[in-house]
């Protein structure tokens, strides 16, 4: 089933081999590297290329979640492996993407460079799966289908019975975007990869993990899946020093699962006192580390936060969320001063 909605190009494709392909160890004198090291003191001999099979945290990331291996692959942050999957199955000007909406932006975004065609399909008044939209959207032609749980910006859980259903019923890759799994306690679908073959969970180090700032994101998929994903990747797109943090953050595996608790009260606590406030019409229920909240003025709220350097995430632009604010989980000190400013306004 994966191999029929493979484009053709890419399964004619002959990837590029690169030196570390095939040798890692002896002494190295094919890919042209520095023999003499690199210009700073590191144990993790920068001079030479990584391993383009990204072997070691595979393994160590499969043993930390209960996956295979061969189920695993990293990526620049989970943007790359959007954009990946995209040129994998989806011939330009010929192919749609189907996104639920509202969502992620960045699903729209890298269709867009890629010259695919996206078609726009809203979730529900409750913001889950809506089949006779779907029905009513989808074509022979629609190669994958977006959708984020828990659900960026609105914060909820989609019904996991439901993403399981549209995988049985359509013949697409359907892509799961579990950016914020880590905070909404064991819902993810991961273990679902095994038994579905079209099937695609993305995950990040971003939110939970903290690590934002090293740009790395992974996925869990079909073996099939797998073996395209590193068959058109960049030689080498997971740097050894990125590597190295992944496997010391998963060395601290208990310390994310701290925060994530810390984060999960702290959300409770803000949505707590948001209910004590004027001039707020609904606040959405949450699985992730915002809050996503509806205002009688969300622009002046919104403005008037920024002129008191406080930054929140303004999604009225978006389909279906018009006053829609997106308040990210802080510090108790961050968020009892975003508390303060938000009487003062309201």
């Amino acid at each position: 089933m994966i191999d029929n909605l493979v484009r053709e190009n890419i399964k004619r494709l002959k990837p590029y081999t690169s030196a570390r392909e095939s040798f890692e160890k002896g002494i190295l004198l094919d890919a042209n590297e520095n023999p003499f090291g690199a210009v700073i003191e590191s144990d993790l001999e920068l001079n030479r290329y990584p391993d383009p099979k990204q072997k070691e945290v595979r393994t160590r990331l499969g043993e930390v979640l209960g996956v295979a291996s061969e189920n695993l692959f990293f990526g620049v942050g989970s943007d790359e492996i959007i954009d990946l999957l995209i040129r994998i199955f989806c011939t330009p000007q010929k192919d749609e993407v189907m996104i639920l909406e509202p969502t992620y932006g960045m699903y729209k975004v890298a269709c867009d460079i890629n010259d695919v065609k996206t078609s726009h399909v809203m979730l529900d008044e409750n913001f889950q799966i809506d089949f006779n939209a779907i029905r009513n959207a989808w074509n022979e032609n629609t190669k994958l289908i977006f959708l984020c749980n828990p659900n960026n910006p609105t914060g909820n859980l989609i019904d996991p019975h439901d993403i399981l259903q549209l995988c049985s019923k359509y013949n697409s890759i359907i892509i799961v975007d579990e950016a914020y799994i880590d905070f909404a306690n064991g819902c993810s679908l991961k273990d679902e990869v095994g038994k579905i073959n079209n099937l695609v969970i993305l995950r990040t180090f971003s939110k939970a993990w903290g690590l934002a700032g090293i740009r790395a994101g992974y996925c869990i998929a079909n073996s099939e899946i797998i073996s395209y994903l590193f068959k058109i990747k960049a030689p080498y797109n997971l740097n050894k020093l990125t590597s190295k943090t992944i496997l010391d953050a998963l060395d601290n595996y208990s310390t994310m699962q701290q925060n994530v608790v810390l984060i999960n009260a702290e959300r409770i606590r803000l949505i707590s006192e948001l209910q004590n406030l004027t001039g707020i019409i609904k606040i959405c229920t949450s699985h992730a580390n915002f809050v996503l909240v509806k205002f009688e003025n969300a622009e002046k709220v919104f403005n008037y936060l920024i002129s008191k350097n406080v930054i929140i995430r303004n999604r009225s632009n978006m389909p279906g969320l018009q006053d829609c604010l997106r308040i990210t989980i802080g510090t108790k000190e961050e968020n009892d001063f975003l508390l303060i400013k938000l009487r003062e306004i309201l």
